[in-house]
């Protein structure tokens, strides 16, 4: 084990956070920042912290000029999607076509690896995406829109550096296989991390109710991906990330507004 990887903070890490959770112009050339693969994913919340941040200012910005809550809700969440390359929403996707498409783990590997999408991940990405414009139209219709936002993108990255750490990968490639599997203490630091950014930004009781929910989403996620195909795949991670930011959104609304 290098001196890198026995680091649990690197300064690198939230570059190269935001070079893999976004398409923000990030470029991260250092030789740490190649070799701290997992070690990096604490540094996940704060990725959405910064994607929150960007939605909120330009879901503001669109309030301010006139546009109708409905329309600003439909400009934030489409800047959130593009700022993070949809590569969530693919997920989502993918997952869905995979679990349900199939009754065999290599079958079901297979179709989840396909850039293809079927029924059932249409569906899917249909409902994430109608659930999650709604709520955000009674986020700027409460005035709370800003912060709320911010929390809730921060809080649905951490998830996933959990799963990534305590959940076996399903195959030996693709994404959340080459970054490889952090230690449990950087989990627990995105964890704690994602924890604190919510507390500022949303306040503690809807972060403290949407812990409960996001749990709840990923450990029935997880359970369902252990029994289909044998564990996580980057897929796998997108699908956890969607749960559970609209979990956070439901904290959000039935706490804040």
């Amino acid at each position: 084990m290098t001196k890198t990887d026995q680091n649990l903070f690197e300064s690198v890490d939230i570059l190269r956070a935001l070079g893999l959770l976004s398409r923000l112009p990030i470029s991260v050339n250092s030789e740490s920042a190649t070799n701290r693969g997992a070690a990096a994913s604490w540094a996940f919340p704060v990725a959405g912290f910064v994607i929150g941040l960007v939605t909120a200012i330009v879901g503001c910005l669109a309030m301010w000029v006139g546009l109708p809550p409905e329309i600003a809700a439909g400009v934030a969440l489409a800047t959130m999607i593009m700022v993070s390359g949809a590569m969530h929403e693919d997920g989502l996707a993918d997952t869905a076509d995979g679990l349900w498409g199939a009754y065999e783990a290599p079958r079901r590997l297979e179709i989840m690896k396909d850039s293809h999408i079927g029924a059932y991940g249409v569906i899917a990405l249909v409902l994430s995406i109608v659930v999650r414009w709604a709520a955000i139209v009674a986020l700027m219709e409460n005035h709370v829109f800003f912060c709320a936002i911010i929390g809730v993108t921060a809080i649905s990255r951490a998830p996933m550096v959990m799963v990534m750490s305590r959940v076996e990968n399903a195959r030996d490639t693709g994404l959340s296989a080459g970054v490889g599997r952090p230690r449990i203490e950087t989990a627990l630091a995105a964890v704690a991390i994602a924890l604190a950014l919510g507390i500022v930004t949303a306040g503690a009781a809807a972060t403290l109710f949407g812990g409960v929910l996001v749990t709840l989403t990923t450990l029935g996620i997880t359970a369902i991906a252990r029994e289909k195909i044998g564990g996580q795949t980057g897929d796998i991670l997108g699908a956890v990330q969607q749960f559970a930011e609209i979990a956070c959104l439901a904290a959000c609304l039935a706490v804040i507004c």
